[in-house]
């Protein structure tokens, strides 16, 4: 992709982004609170960052960078012929955990209510699919393992009993947040950081700013 852009004379460069204004008709980005860039147009593709569950041992994993995942189709190929543990319930868990059944032997998913947010057919998807095992009211408490996840602890919210669940990989598929922060109180988002843009274009509330 970069070698793509490049040829048609894209001048690509490197750094973090702190300060936008866009009040005036020459739009200004600032880059590491140093560099000052004026443009006509600003197009923000920041794209949005997934949610984790913030347990110590889930984030010890993904430190070491194995055994804890938010993207299956990304690292699915890993787990081949093991048994993995999907958390969620909406679109996207029961679409990872369907792409799972068919690398893995066993593919556990953890819904924290008693129902699954995902569509009726993504529902009958994964309730017609053997070696997928839905475990409603039931959440992670712990990632089991000493340098590698040997398992997931997982407690039933209405019970309170736990049992352990033998699996070398954790998938979180519970959102994502989006990465606006740097544009709030700036441009339109909705509740959750989303940016809002006009119908189904990329047009932001300020001209001269799109949002892909």
């Amino acid at each position: 992709l970069q070698q793509q852009a490049k040829r048609f004379d894209a001048d690509i460069r490197d750094g973090w982004v702190t300060k936008v204004d866009f009040s005036g008709d020459v739009h200004k980005v600032w880059v590491n609170d140093t560099k000052e860039i004026h443009c006509e147009t600003v197009i923000i593709s920041t794209g949005a960052t997934a949610k984790y569950l913030g347990l110590d041992s889930e984030q010890k994993y993904l430190k070491l960078g194995g055994g804890v995942s938010a993207c299956a189709v990304c690292d699915g190929f890993f787990y081949k012929g093991r048994e993995v543990v999907i958390v969620g319930a909406g679109d996207t868990a029961a679409e990872e955990a369907t792409y799972l059944s068919n690398i893995c032997n066993k593919v556990t998913v953890l819904v924290r209510k008693d129902f699954m947010r995902a569509s009726k057919a993504m529902q009958h998807r994964v309730n017609k699919t053997p070696n997928i095992e839905v475990l409603y009211n039931t959440e992670i408490e712990e990632v089991l393992g000493s340098n590698v996840v040997e398992g997931v602890r997982a407690i039933n919210n209405q019970t309170k009993e736990t049992h352990d669940i033998p699996v070398t990989g954790v998938f979180i598929a519970i959102g994502h947040t989006p990465n606006s922060n740097l544009f709030k109180g700036v441009l339109e988002m909705d509740e959750t950081g989303y940016l809002i843009t006009e119908g189904k274009t990329t047009k932001t509330n300020l001209p001269g700013v799109f949002a892909a």
